[in-house]
């Protein structure tokens, strides 16, 4: 009744509506009054708990969402600099190919503007031991100026260093975790079984060869447990006709090698295969999207569960608003006005709550570092050990592409979580809305 007097004091009941005749002013009309459904008092206690409910769980739900799509974001893109710190962005395999003419076919590459270095290589898989403990590990044979442009893991060396491995046959430089496995440091020998077999008195066995560590390098990723680097002489000498030998391309871009790939296709040159960083890394990147995909998914569910309260908080303001409702119907106010009125008065409080959401979630985004670093100051705890994470804070790349979609996502909840009350306070009958007034 309160809202029927605010509305025609001193204006006449049938001109209420019809004086609207143009869009803007029946609009405002329109405003005025979703804003009066949804700040304005009559409301039960329940109902207002239910609404500052909704609200903040679409605040909650989006803010979350914001925060743990960018913390991942930040995992996947450390741990494609680390692990593509090290390696080749395209890799040519040809199989037993003379050095002489792996020389010339890297020479032919390196004239294409979107090669910035390359470097011959030969590879294989080889069995480390040391006493009890032993080790698969991918050993990789390249010239020095291959190692510093190509693969550059001197930053990377954290005892010894590149240089040993040019300066003396057979010696290695391993990644940390493979180091520790096998329990060896600097100026240790490491006994290696060779992908090829040797005739002895006693018969045939796998050649046997043993190595010295002249250097350990850590990168924070699987590079540290599973590879192994020495010089191409070594490397020779080592595998002889055995592994495979190709070569190494560092790109300019390494998002776009489709036409280096085109350019090497068009050569002369022979080779057996070329995988690039996708193809190597692929099943780990496409490991963290699907994770990203699935916590994004099950964060949802928290906006689902806003979405779901803001039903239940408009389904009872509609019961309790059926006198308003009845006033309204009276004054001329058409059912899809009134279902627009509604409509708002449920998006409104979605709005105020999503971007409220938002805005927390991208100054947390954007602060989660530093926020880590003083939880750690605060509470005198480590949250993120280097010695497990290789990491000493979260780290974090908020995208916008995520932001819009979050925000996309909960408004079209909002908007659907809204849709019915709207639909039903719209077909209710003036006859039995004025019972209730």
């Amino acid at each position: 009744m309160i809202l029927g007097r605010q509305i025609v004091e001193g204006v006449p009941v049938t001109a209420v509506w019809s004086s609207a005749t143009n869009a803007v002013t029946a609009l405002q009309l329109l405003w005025e009054l979703m804003l009066r459904f949804t700040l304005g008092g009559g409301q039960q206690r329940f109902t207002r708990f239910v609404a500052l409910a909704s609200l903040l769980g679409m605040m909650l739900g989006v803010a979350a969402l914001i925060v743990v799509l960018s913390v991942m974001n930040g995992f996947a893109l450390e741990l494609r600099q680390r692990l593509l710190s090290i390696s080749p962005d395209l890799v040519l395999e040809t199989g037993s190919l003379p050095p002489a003419s792996l020389l010339a076919l890297s020479d032919e590459i390196a004239v294409h503007p979107d090669v910035v270095a390359v470097s011959i290589m030969h590879r294989g898989t080889v069995l480390m031991r040391r006493g009890e403990r032993n080790r698969g590990i991918k050993l990789t044979g390249i010239p020095e100026a291959g190692l510093t442009q190509v693969t550059p893991i001197e930053e990377h060396v954290i005892a010894g260093g590149v240089e040993a491995i040019y300066e003396q046959p057979f010696t290695v430089i391993l990644g940390a975790d493979a180091a520790r496995m096998l329990g060896v440091g600097i100026d240790d020998e490491v006994e290696v079984v060779l992908p090829r077999l040797t005739m002895t008195p006693l018969g045939v066995f796998p050649a046997l060869r043993s190595l010295r560590v002249a250097g350990i390098f850590e990168v924070g990723a699987q590079p540290d447990a599973f590879e192994g680097f020495v010089s191409f002489d070594t490397a020779q000498r080592l595998f002889a006709s055995a592994g495979s030998r190709g070569v190494q391309i560092r790109a300019r871009d390494r998002e776009r090698l489709e036409e280096i790939r085109t350019f090497i296709a068009s050569m002369s040159g022979s080779y057996e295969t070329i995988t690039d960083w996708r193809s190597s890394q692929g099943s780990l990147f496409t490991a963290i999207r699907m994770e990203k995909l699935t916590v994004g998914v099950l964060l949802t569910s928290v906006i689902l569960v806003a979405a779901f309260n803001l039903i239940s908080m408009l389904t009872m303001s509609v019961t309790e608003k059926r006198s308003d409702i009845a006033i309204l119907q009276v004054l001329g106010l058409s059912p899809q006005r009134l279902l627009a009125v509604f409509l708002g008065h449920g998006l409104i409080l979605a709005v105020a709550g999503i971007l409220a959401g938002a805005s927390l979630g991208i100054w947390v985004a954007t602060s989660v570092s530093e926020l880590s670093m003083w939880l750690e100051r605060t509470l005198g705890w480590v949250l993120f050990d280097p010695a497990v994470y290789y990491i000493g804070g979260l780290p974090s790349q908020l995208l916008w592409a995520d932001v819009w979609a979050v925000v996309a996502t909960a408004l079209v909840l909002s908007i659907f979580a809204s849709v019915y009350p709207a639909w039903r306070a719209a077909r209710i009958p003036a006859a039995e809305a004025l019972n209730y007034a």
